[in-house]
């Protein structure tokens, strides 16, 4: 009985949440038209949350005082200062999580569908809105884009990056019985060495992919001149994909194929996936966050070297690097959904566990260029 009541309960909480969430998410969207699918969603996913909470007060339960969880008003607040677009391929993941979720539930067989649609209708929403706005997008997406197309992610993974790398360095020298200007001077080493590689990497990257784009939309524009009528079939069977029939996408296609502007600029984000505005955002501007990043996580081990010396330096390095490690696991719950204290942990203990072994290795390695 315990256990039917945390299910029943858990379902309440998980779509009140979303309920939450998308209703944010309305009064933040700039689009009008936008901003009516997330008030939509919200009222669907109330009376979701409607159905569970009947369910649990029908099984004896009790139905609590509703209150947002911390990684609802994380991505609320990460909406309201980035931008909507920045969470939504974080709320795609999850109505997907969910849909899988309710397979399990027999007597949640009749949200699945619901659920897929959702999920769908947010890819959809991504993909058409150009994604990320530019300007975040260079700011916040590195070498991780390709782990889920988030940008979010990207983020927290570049912080760990420099994390987890600077303080195996720093408890490798300490191990190693380096002096304290030393393993300062190797952990502010790594620091630049770690932050000018990623920042160097992030430029390449993005500038390619400028350059990538300017070559399709140039190529798009090439084909517009010269085959209209095949780039008209292809919107055609695009918006087909999207749930129009055939005369109506053929409409739509010609309408937009009649101002070579207009079809540029939706070839581009329809056919290609691309923003042409931002075409991925700034190379300079990805490089530079790339390397504020990585360095904000790399500084925390070699900051306590600043003002102490010995095993207490080291001491106060590693619970700085396991607070901060902890702060990354749970970060990552945002994509996960997995409770913070298992996720935050994890990483802890992971973290730890590597930083021991690299200070054992410098310790052997140290006794033995002294012997």
């Amino acid at each position: 009985m315990i256990a039917e009541h945390n299910r029943l309960l858990d379902n309440w909480q998980e779509e009140k949440n979303s309920a939450a969430l998308y209703a944010i998410l309305a009064e933040h969207e700039t689009n009008p038209h936008l901003a009516e699918v997330y008030r939509r969603l919200a009222e669907a996913e109330e009376k979701h949350a409607t159905i569970w909470g009947e369910k649990l007060l029908a099984a004896g339960g009790v139905l609590p005082e509703f209150a947002p969880s911390w990684r609802t008003k994380t991505l609320a607040w990460l909406a309201k200062k980035l931008g909507v677009e920045v969470v939504l391929p974080t709320l795609a993941s999850n109505e997907k999580t969910n849909s899988h979720a309710y397979l399990s539930q027999p007597d949640a067989a009749g949200l699945v569908p619901v659920e897929r649609s959702h999920a769908f209708l947010l890819q959809q929403m991504n993909k058409t809105s150009g994604g990320v706005a530019g300007d975040v997008l260079a700011k916040m997406e590195g070498r991780h884009r390709s782990a889920g197309g988030n940008a979010l992610r990207a983020a927290v993974l570049g912080a760990s990056d420099g994390l987890v790398s600077n303080f195996n360095l720093v408890m490798g020298v300490a191990g190693a019985g380096m002096s304290n200007a030393g393993i300062m001077l190797t952990g502010f080493a790594g620091l630049l060495a770690g932050a000018i590689s990623m920042a160097l990497g992030e430029w390449i990257s993005v500038q390619s992919s400028r350059e990538l784009y300017e070559k399709q939309i140039s190529t798009e524009q090439e084909e517009i001149a010269m085959a209209p009528e095949e780039e008209i079939e292809e919107l055609t069977l695009i918006y087909q994909a999207r749930g129009l029939d055939e005369p109506s996408a053929r409409s739509l296609a010609q309408a937009l194929m009649d101002n070579p502007e207009t079809a540029l600029d939706t070839l581009a984000r329809d056919e290609l996936g691309i923003n042409p505005e931002d075409l991925g955002g700034s190379a300079w501007e990805a490089a530079i966050t790339s390397f504020l990043l990585f360095a904000a996580g790399a500084i925390l081990p070699v900051i306590p070297y600043v003002f102490f010396a010995g095993m207490t330096a080291v001491i106060i390095s590693a619970v700085l690097s396991a607070a901060g490690l902890f702060t990354i696991g749970a970060a990552i719950t945002l994509f996960t959904g997995k409770p913070v204290l298992i996720s935050g942990l994890r990483q802890v203990l992971i973290g730890l566990a590597a930083a021991a072994a690299t200070y054992l290795i410098g310790h052997l390695i140290g006794v033995n260029i002294a012997g």
